[in-house]
């Protein structure tokens, strides 16, 4: 009886990995994200600040993150998991991409540590203004000289990002770091519960500034996020292998270009 559950045991044990790889894990634990900006809103699309204020997708909006799911269906990526942060731009963009890759019963779980940075009383403002507001606290003439200094050195987002918090007169704005630190503890918590599951594809929809500033230096390697605007649903890709993270790409639009062709638009 003794060798009998001995047998079985290691049959099982001989199963599980198959198993892992058959549900879309990978054989050695890796981790790949998706990480994907939201569609377009209405205060996108009238310029406006959008941090933890929150519009719904415009038709615009719908439309490229169907795009972006046609195209990583075209690209036989296969998620194993979905999150999003628990803004709503996120969770529609997320649901939207999942139907139309074809997972429409994959669950999307909302992780507020992934949110856009909190702007206090800029939420709602034209951009031009708390840009405007900000170069000149940083010692700019315009926000178009501080953007033109950025696109040399990227280091100052987190600068700007401070003289946010700095100026905002309700109290609650947030620095860089603090946003840093609490969606790369959010990443990082679900790249290790996700590699704990035999790893695999991971779709994770977030917000433009932050996603930059979470991978500004989340790359064990040291590569750094290009400068630079991120379009509406664009793709950075980060792999997650034995507790360390690598940057492949940020920014990509291709897959949005490759679902167009699929749908002949």
């Amino acid at each position: 009886m003794k060798k009998c559950k001995l047998f079985l045991l290691v049959v099982l044990l001989g199963i599980m990995p198959f198993s892992f790889a058959q549900k879309g894990g990978t054989k050695d634990n890796t981790v790949t994200f998706y990480f994907t900006r939201h569609g377009k809103t209405i205060l996108n699309t009238m310029d406006r600040v959008q941090g933890w204020a929150d519009t719904p997708l415009t038709p615009a909006g719908v439309e490229v993150a169907e795009y972006l799911g046609a195209g990583l269906k075209e690209e036989n990526i296969q998620f194993k998991a979905a999150y999003s942060s628990d803004l709503g731009r996120a969770r529609q963009t997320a649901r939207i991409v999942l139907d139309a890759k074809g997972q429409k019963d994959m669950v999307v779980t909302e992780v507020p540590g992934v949110r856009e940075t909190n702007f206090g009383s800029y939420e709602g403002e034209f951009n031009p203004k708390m840009w405007n507001d900000a170069a000149l606290y940083l010692h700019y003439k315009s926000y178009k000289e501080m953007m033109a200094a950025m696109e040399k050195n990227p280091a100052l987002l987190k600068d700007m990002v401070d003289s946010f918090k700095a100026l905002e007169t309700l109290g609650i704005g947030e620095d860089y770091n603090e946003v840093k630190a609490r969606g790369q503890k959010a990443i990082r918590e679900i790249a290790e519960k996700e590699a704990a599951n035999g790893g695999g594809n991971i779709l994770l929809v977030g917000h433009g500034m932050s996603i930059g500033i979470f991978l500004s230096d989340l790359d064990s390697y040291g590569k750094k996020p290009d400068a630079g605007h991120m379009g509406n649903a664009a793709v950075c890709k980060v792999t997650y292998k034995y507790g360390k993270f690598k940057l492949e790409s940020f920014g990509d639009m291709s897959y949005i270009e490759k679902g167009k062709l699929v749908s002949g638009k």
